[in-house]
């Protein structure tokens, strides 16, 4: 290792050389209280900026390993620093002057959600903590400026470092807060599971967003207040005394007029499965880790999934059992969804009818009588609810604005009305006696079958380079093979689509094996990531030519996504992935 003054004679040695001599400065150099490394170097002024970490010793950081006890502290101190460094570094981005990128600080901005990221770590056994950011290397043209680089190395690092990185310049009882917020938010998740609930929201949360482009609170919003009869009581470990609305296992009916909020609710749990940062407004709704939001999706692929337990009988004499299509119709899309959403782990079902196929969802009495059940290819999912729950262990929270006919099959029902819900199961029910729904029920569902193999690739493990595009939270694209998860909509950073692509990358070369099911194979990588992080995906070993892969360094662009959305996004892979059955 180098030091800080062999780099800054280096630079001075190549100032107003061809842009490429830059390359020369990579390596790792020490800074007094921290380490720089100069990852890659990029080509122009004009190209991607180049990227460098600093890991800051443990024993020169000074933090607690209280801060990283359990998954859920470390997390959300990671994420506490990494918006400290963000909120710094911004204030120095482009104060070095140059041409293209020149003098560009940029690391990663986390949102509303608190995620794992790659941008910031901590190895748990000695308390170092690293940092992954970009710097534009400054030019005039194409010719070095080495004063601004040493400007942005010597002088503004250092402070960001000092201020944002050190346990002395860190306000602890703010830390403290932050901790405590996730002890609280954890404590919550297991409850759950221990009284039955699939979901709970605080009274007082604020629910509605700032605008439809703005994940921010909405200001002067009505706080939610939860119905007397559905009042859960908590005692956290730090907060103490919470009182919020618990919904039950089971299927919950979320109903109401237009605008009065139940959209609204429903994303709210979508996102519980995140933890959120103290002043969302949605830091206390916590959601079944494990649940889905479900809805059609006209036009995507789907390899050979059972579909049957909702289509079957097609009369072209289709194969549902391991259905096929380029092109899936809103009806079989959303069975589709379902289905992989069994198969991918997931307890409960989120569902608004608005963005649902009407004929998966729902046959009327009408129709049942007109069009019998044995000429009816589909049975909607009215018919398979209670099933679903009472066969497999998955609850259902439905948003219905004008089928009534789920009142019949609901547990819990809920008006939501001017954003504030009333629990109206008991006359709902009553209600629903006048209006029958049953001309018999279908014979039970055969268990899906989820023995889908992903064949082994070779001709991918023999390219050259690996290409490969992240486009926001629409998708990604592999070798130019796009990836659309514009309806995944957990989803909510485009760092957790770039980590996706990584990840099936890494499985393509290196799991996939042609023998493994895809349960099997998402299973083992999660496992690896368990025990090693992100880095699991960015061994050295595992190197076919990406150029992150290659050196076996991990970028700082990554952010952890849930078990489900990998499921979700191998699933929408039209040629990238090779899907048959096992055996």
């Amino acid at each position: 290792m180098k030091t800080s003054a062999e780099l800054q004679a280096m630079l001075r040695r190549i100032d107003h050389k061809g842009y490429p001599v830059y390359k020369d400065t990579k390596g790792q150099y020490q800074f007094g209280k921290y380490v720089l490394s100069i990852d890659h170097v990029q080509g122009d002024p004009f190209a991607s900026p180049s990227k460098v970490s600093i890991l800051v010793p443990g024993k020169v950081a000074g933090f607690d390993k209280n801060c990283w006890k359990t998954d859920s502290r470390r997390i959300a101190f990671l994420d506490f620093l990494l918006r400290r460094v963000e909120t710094k570094i911004r204030e120095y981005s482009f104060k070095a002057k140059g041409s293209g990128k020149s003098g560009l600080l940029s690391v990663s901005r986390p949102g509303q959600e608190i995620l794992e990221r790659s941008a910031c770590t901590v190895n748990p056994a000695n308390g170092d903590l690293t940092v992954r950011m970009e710097i534009g290397f400054p030019a005039n043209g194409r010719s070095i400026n080495a004063g601004e680089l040493i400007k942005i190395l010597f002088e503004f690092l250092p402070v960001c470092v000092q201020q944002t990185l050190l346990a002395v310049d860190c306000p602890r009882e703010v830390l403290n807060k932050v901790l405590e917020l996730a002890d609280d938010q954890q404590y919550i998740r297991e409850e759950l599971e221990k009284r039955n609930l699939v979901a709970f929201v605080a009274n007082g949360a604020i629910l509605p967003r700032k605008s439809g482009i703005s994940s921010l609170p909405m200001r002067d919003a009505v706080l939610f207040q939860s119905p007397a009869s559905m009042e859960v009581t908590l005692d956290l470990p730090h907060k103490g005394r919470l009182v919020g609305m618990g919904i039950p296992k089971g299927v919950t009916l979320i109903v109401g007029g237009g605008y009065h909020g139940k959209s609204t609710l429903l994303e709210a749990l979508e996102l519980g499965v995140y933890n959120h940062i103290a002043g969302d407004g949605r830091e206390y709704v916590i959601t079944d880790t494990t649940a889905m939001k479900l809805r059609a999706e006209d036009g995507r692929s789907i390899q050979r999934t059972d579909i049957s337990m909702f289509i079957r009988n097609l009369p072209n004499g289709k194969d549902t059992s391991a259905f096929y299509t380029e092109d899936a119709s809103g009806s079989t899309s959303q069975a589709a969804n379902t289905v992989e959403a069994m198969e991918a782990g997931a307890k409960t079902f989120l569902i608004d009818e608005d963005t649902s196929a009407t004929n998966f969802m729902i046959r009327d009495e009408l129709m049942q009588r007109v069009v019998s059940r044995e000429a009816e290819p589909i049975i909607p999912f009215i018919d398979r609810v209670r099933e679903l729950y009472e066969e497999y262990g998955i609850s259902t929270v439905l948003v219905a604005g004008s089928c009534g006919s789920y009142f019949h099959k609901a547990d819990c029902i809920l008006q939501m009305s001017r954003y504030q819900p009333m629990e109206i199961t008991e006359f709902a029910k009553k209600e629903a006696e006048n209006y029958p729904y049953f001309l018999g029920e279908p014979e039970a569902a055969k268990s899906p079958d989820f023995k889908r193999v992903v064949k082994r690739d070779t001709a991918f493990a023999k390219e050259d380079r690996i290409k490969m595009r992240t486009d926001g939270l629409d998708g990604f694209s592999i070798n130019r093979e796009d990836v659309d998860l514009r309806y995944v909509e957990q989803l909510v950073d485009a760092e957790q689509l770039t980590a996706l692509s990584h990840m099936i990358k890494h499985m393509k070369l290196h799991v996939f094996d042609g023998r493994k099911t895809m349960g099997e194979a998402v299973e083992a990588l999660y496992t690896r990531i368990n025990n090693s992080g992100f880095q699991a995906v960015f061994d050295k070993n595992s190197a076919q030519g990406s150029e992150t892969e290659g050196s076996g360094q991990l970028p700082g662009n990554l952010a952890m996504p849930r078990k489900q959305e990998l499921y979700a996004a191998l699933n929408r892979c039209r040629s990238l992935i090779s899907i048959e059955l096992k055996g």
